[in-house]
This record gives structure tokens, sequence and C-alpha cells, in this order.
């Protein structure tokens, strides 16, 4: 309680996380609080004269401050006040918008140039400059827009409007590591003079005007994070916003939680803001909008319409969607493969096995159940340990004879001298085709060991390989993108799914595999499928899958994610890729909703 402020019968301020606010009273209002804090579901007491709420209940339940019987005497933090007061703007906003009022209130996209002020130089396309005139007539923000659309660009010039104005002089921006090079050119070539970002690593550069951090650091450089955000008026960007889908259930999003409302403004950015449906796109805009966002997306998608729930939820977002960069389609085909016998063999084995010794039938153990699965569908022999997790399988070319008379564990050990994957020899075929052609391809897989082993595979157009453990990773990229003799890029989603353009020098992609994770698979595909194609490029998409093996149980499952996410964002082209033409987070990207398919599947193969 401020001792300045005696007359103060109610005192709400953030508590140290900043995602639960704690209310303190005087011993005259005791009985009072006690009744207070009974009417939000989460309130707890902290102590005779203090009980915490949480941040969201507080904000749902404001009604409930405002009956407190000596009104006058409420007092609030300065970081709390002006969270509420921009959480209730904006909602009214968002009201006036519904009620069809936005085209008299909201910010005009041909006075978005004049917005910016003179140290604004870069140029901007029509979806651009309607992007920031949403985002500008509201004082948060959410840009849910494809990638290639330009969002860091967008998320500058709202930064750009709100210093010219005098609103905010610094900006932290949180992003992926792969997302660095982006944000350094484009501080360099958006303004007269290049803003000076800086990259917490070690030290914090005090003078920067803008921060980069990565989500990984977020947690332990909290304190110094939000020491900085405090020393002048800040806008926080969230770029890939979905790395904290999780919201305060992880740790980014608690990370993210803490920090946000420390921030002036607010504003994330992700093409796939709902990778696993609604519980993602409530903890991101819960991020935007505490108390308000994520109950508006629970209440707009609990009648189960989603036409109208992306009615209600449009006004909250931005979004360019693939068909408006008028980008050449993209041909996307998936082609079913058979196991060969023996494979097949060892892979019902592996179901039955599993089924056997899967008696927790739990997210983690189904998670690590998936994986296997997912490997054993590629070549089982993946699931045996190798001298190190990258040695590739041994394949013998041309396989020998099955023998007769060993066991199928014995086989499985020498799995790679009788036969080799159907996956591998596809999509070596398809790269040779392509290599013949004069293109180069990139070839998806999620395990590093699939990874080493098509490297091998594929010696003879002089691979480029990038994982997680790849130290030369920017020479690997540089390879691939300058040397003509090097035909094929092979990656995982994991490791390079987001803020790599390959666009410019490869139209051919071949999936050997996928897991259930819907977002990581969009943003794979635009690496090669962006703005800044030629006219008439033809990009060409295969994705590999055995019959009768748990690929078919991902197809499924990615399906229904991509049309929810699709109908929710009002994006045909999302929708469209739910239905292909034949031709941590847990393991696997499993969801909840994941594993009853899954189980489905172990319980049926026999």
């Amino acid at each position: 309680m401020p001792e300045a402020a005696a007359e103060t019968s109610l005192y709400l301020a953030f508590d140290e996380t900043r995602t639960r606010v704690v209310l303190r009273t005087t011993e005259k209002y005791r009985e009072d609080l006690v009744q207070l804090a009974s009417r939000f579901r989460t309130g707890g007491q902290l102590g005779q004269l203090s009980v915490s709420v949480d941040l969201d209940d507080l904000l749902a339940g404001l009604n409930h401050i405002s009956a407190w019987p000596h009104h006058v005497g409420v007092d609030w933090a300065p970081e709390l006040r002006d969270l509420v007061v921009g959480v209730i703007q904006d909602a009214e906003t968002v009201k006036k918008r519904l009620d069809g009022q936005e085209q008299h209130e909201g910010v005009d996209p041909d006075d978005v140039p004049s917005l910016l002020g003179d140290a604004w130089v870069a140029e901007l396309s029509e979806f651009q400059c309607r992007d920031i005139a949403k985002l500008l007539s509201l004082q948060h923000g959410a840009n849910f827009s494809v990638p290639g659309a330009g969002k860091t660009r967008v998320g500058l010039a709202v930064y750009a409007a709100q210093k010219a104005k005098g609103a905010v002089r610094k900006l932290l921006v949180v992003c992926p590591k792969s997302a660095y090079e982006s944000w350094h050119d484009e501080t360099g070539r958006c303004f007269r003079s290049p803003l000076r970002p800086y990259v917490l690593d070690r030290g914090l550069d005090r003078w920067a005007e803008v921060l980069i951090v990565n989500y990984e650091r977020l947690d332990r450089s909290l304190g110094n994070l939000a020491r900085w955000l405090k020393e002048a008026p800040s806008m926080i960007i969230l770029d890939e916003a979905h790395r904290m889908k999780l919201g305060a259930r992880g740790t980014y999003g608690a990370a993210c939680m803490a920090l946000g409302p420390l921030a002036r403004r607010r504003l994330i950015l992700t093409g796939t803001p709902a990778p696993n449906g609604t519980k993602d796109l409530e903890n991101l805009l819960g991020f935007v909008w505490p108390g308000h966002g994520q109950r508006t997306v629970a209440q707009a998608v609990a009648g189960g319409d989603l036409s109208h729930a992306s009615t209600v939820l449009r006004p909250l977002f931005t979004r360019t969607t693939k068909q408006e960069l008028g980008l050449p389609p993209m041909d996307l085909r998936m082609r079913y493969l058979d196991m060969p016998d023996l494979h097949a063999e060892i892979y019902n084995a592996v179901v039955n096995g599993a089924k056997a010794g899967n008696a927790r039938e739990d997210l983690s153990s189904l998670g690590k159940t998936a994986l296997r699965l997912l490997m054993a569908a590629t070549s089982p022999a993946l699931l045996l340990e190798g001298a190190s997790r990258y040695e590739p399988l041994a394949y013998q070319l041309p396989p020998l004879e099955i023998p007769q008379g060993h066991s199928l564990f014995s086989l499985m050990q020498k799995l790679p001298d009788y036969e080799l994957s159907p996956k591998y020899k596809e999509a070596a075929a398809i790269v040779a085709e392509n290599a013949a052609r004069g293109r180069k391809t990139l070839v998806w897989t999620t395990f590093v060991r699939s990874l080493t082993t098509l490297e091998r595979l594929l010696e003879a157009y002089s691979p480029a390989v990038v994982h997680g453990g790849t130290l030369d990773r920017d020479e690997q990229l540089r390879r691939f993108r300058e040397d003509p003799s090097c035909k094929v890029l092979i990656s995982n989603p994991a490791t390079l799914g987001e803020g790599i353009s390959l666009h410019h020098v490869c139209h051919d992609a071949v999936y050997v595999d996928r897991d259930f994770m819907a977002g990581r698979f969009l943003q794979s595909l635009d690496r090669i499928h962006r703005l800044g194609l030629a006219p008439g490029t033809k990009t060409r998409v295969t994705v590999l899958a055995v019959r009768n093996t748990v690929d078919q149980v991902v197809e499924v499952r990615l399906d229904q994610k991509l049309d929810f996410m699709g109908k929710i964002l009002d994006d045909p082209s999302v929708q469209q890729l739910s239905d292909l033409q034949e031709e941590p987070s847990v393991a696997a990207g499993l969801a909840p909703s994941d594993m009853a398919a899954l189980l489905q599947h172990m319980r049926i193969k026999r």
C-alpha cells in the first residue's frame, strides 16, 4: 500500500509474474475484501488484508471492482491501469467494427505513409498499408499474414508511427534465431538512419533502440528485459508468436506474459496462429489483450460455427493471404507407397510391441510411441541405436537376398542389407529427375539419422545438409543457393521451417515424412513458395506416405487442423491444403486430440 495514499481503500498491482493481480486494503475494509475475492474464480487469500486474482479473471470481472463500497478510494498501479485501459479501449473499437462503424473510427490505409515520420524510407505494398492501418486503429494488435507478406516490415512501420507521435521510444523483438537476419536487414532498409539493433547475448546494451532476443533466452533474462522496458515507453513484438502458444502453461508463454504488461504497445506476428486448434489462438490473443482476447476466442468458437467465429474474431487481427500475394499456384500432391514384406512385418511387430508395453495412454508416452511409428514407417532400422545420433543407415545396394530361419529381431538389425526404404528410394528418384532437368530439390525429413542417411544416398548431387547440430549452417545454405553442382538441400522443419527464403533457387520439395505439427508443415511449405516468385514459376511439392501406417493417421489429423485454421482465418488457400490430391512441446507434435486417432490405429493394426 503506497504511503502517500492514506485515503486509498483498495490498491491493485501486479505480482512479480505479472500474470496475477494483488489486491490490498485496510483493516476497515477487510470483510469487503473477503467478499470481493469470493466473486473471482481464482481469488485466493494472501494475508488478512490482501488477496491474489488471476489477471484474466480480474479483467473479465471488472464490474466486481466497480461495486467496491468505497469506489473513489480504488487506486491502480500505473502499469496495471494502462493495461486495463488499453484492453477496454480495444474491446470498444472491435465492437464498433462489428457494428459497421469501422470506416468512421479506423485509420485510412491512404494515410499510412504520412503517419510513419520523416525517417521512414521503405516502400509499402497496398496490402501492407491496409494491415498497418488496421493495426494502428487498435492499441494492440495481431498480424497473422502468411510468410512472405512482409510482417517484419509491417511491425516496424507500426513502431515508426508510434515513435513519430511520441508514444514509444524503444522496441523489444522476441523471435527465433533464424529471424535475426531479417530483423537486422529490415531495420537498416526501412529507415533513413538505420536503427541500432542489438541481439541480447551476454550483456545488455541499454542504449539500443531495438533489442532482439530469442525465445530460449527469455526466461533467464526476465529481470534485465523488464528493467529495459521500464526505462522508456516501449513496444514489444513477438515474431513467430506461435512459439508461445502454450501461454502461461509454457516456459516461453509465461515469460512473454510477464513482459507484455510493461510495454505500451503489444504486437504479435505469425502465419500459423492456431496450429493445434482453439486453445493456441486463445493463448496468443490472451497475450495481446489479457482478459479479453482469450475469452472472445472461447465464446466465438463455442457454438461450433466457424464461419460465425471467423466473423467475430476478424476485427482482432489482420491477415494477408497467399491469394492476395498473387503467387503462382503450388502443385502439392500425396504419393502413397507400399512397404516391402520384411519392412511391413517389422512395422507390425513394432505396433504390437507398443500396444503390449504401453500401459500408460498419456500424452508423453503416446508422443514417444508416435515418434517410433514415424521412424518405423520410414525404416524400422532407424529405431536401432547407432554409434551416434548422426550415424547414417548403411544400405547394401543392391540389397541382398533375405536369409531363411532368422528371427525378426536379427533381420531388423540388418534391414538395410535386405531392403531399401521405399521412401528413400522414391525421394532419390525425384531428386534425380529434378537434377536431370536442372532443378534443385528441398528434401524434408524429421529425424537426424534419416537426414544423414539421405545425405549418403544422394551424395552424387553434392547435398547441402542442415539440422540442429550443423555448425556451418550459413555455408550449407550458401552452397545450395549458389553452387550449381549442389542439387539438393536436406533438412528438417524443426530447424529450417522458419525464417529462411529459398524460393529464388528452388521450386521442388519432397516430404519423406511429416509429424503432427500443422503449423510447422505450413511454415516449411513457405520456404519455396513466397513473395518474389517470378510469374509462371511452377512450385511442386510431393508428400510421401506409406500405406497402412501412422503416415495416414498424420495425414488425417493434419487435414483436420488445416481445415480448422483455414476456416477460422477465412483463408481458402489453407483449407485447400487439407484436401491434397493423391499422387518442446510433446514428441512428434502430438496434441491431446491426436491421441484417439493414434490409439485407434494401434488397436486395428494386426
